[in-house]
């Protein structure tokens, strides 16, 4: 009888139990309905969510923009307007400073269009996101130097107009890109010779060789490869390797015949 009467307050409280929860469950999916209901664009079409991310994207309101175009990326996979949206949402993510999702996106926009007619442009936004150039009204006071910020940075906006500008030479971007090239060329040289400079004033010499002809090798036609090339004759001089030291001396002279890094010592 005890166990019978145990079984049945058992059920008596699971009855209970659930009829309280009946009441909770309900409020959470209406929760959920409503907030389906209170975003306005749930029945929007693919090409008024183009036009209103469109709107945002010229009144610069990044972010509003970029959700737009997610939606419309989302809901319309397959529609017109993907690449496009593809597209924006990246340059939304640059324009919002967020630099590791804008690279992120346009990865994904050249892995999943890779003969696109736009691939050129995605380059190009590339190389912007990580594009590193010093305060214009400050920069000269405080002697801003882009090559004394981490190089990484630059290197990786180095190789997306690299890319662009030996993919891509009709491309209408390709002058701009060329000449943010030898910017960055010019600044990652500089970076690596003042590396070398810094191993050979302590005396480091084969490490200091070794970064200068990283700079002479990678980035040929820089300013600062006159200062490599004296890091290296000094470096060899110091090392008693004279033949090196001799060949390296002629290609100083036939490059940089009044060269200060000719004399004795650095």
């Amino acid at each position: 009888m005890k166990g019978a009467a145990d079984h049945r307050a058992r059920s008596a409280l699971a009855s209970r139990v659930r009829v309280g929860l009946m009441p909770i469950v309900l409020a959470l999916v209406l929760v959920a309905c409503a907030g389906l209901e209170k975003d306005p664009t749930a029945k929007w079409d693919a090409d008024r969510l183009y036009n209103e991310a469109r709107t945002q994207l010229q009144a610069r309101a990044w972010t509003k923009a970029r959700e737009l175009y997610e939606k419309l990326e989302a809901r319309y996979p397959f529609g017109r307007y993907a690449q496009q949206a593809q597209i924006e949402i990246a340059y939304c993510y640059y324009k919002e400073g967020e630099t590791a999702d804008a690279i992120s996106a346009t990865d994904r926009f050249l892995k999943l269009n890779p003969s696109s007619p736009n691939t050129d442009y995605v380059y190009y936004l590339r190389g912007l996101v990580n594009f590193i150039e010093p305060p214009v009204l400050i920069g000269p006071v405080i002697g801003y130097r882009v090559s004394e910020r981490d190089p990484k940075a630059l290197l990786e906006s180095f190789e997306a107009f690299k890319e662009l500008v030996s993919r891509f030479p009709k491309s209408r971007y390709y002058d701009d890109a060329l000449l943010r090239l030898s910017f960055l060329r010019n600044a990652l040289a500089e970076h690596e010779v003042r590396v070398a400079d810094y191993y050979y004033r302590r005396g480091a010499y084969l490490a200091a060789i070794n970064r200068a002809q990283g700079a002479l090798r990678e980035y040929q036609g820089a300013p600062v490869l006159e200062h490599a090339l004296g890091i290296m004759l000094h470096a060899y001089d110091h090392l008693g390797m004279q033949d090196l030291r001799a060949s390296t001396e002629r290609v100083l002279r036939a490059n940089y015949p009044n060269s200060s890094e000719l004399r004795t010592g650095l």
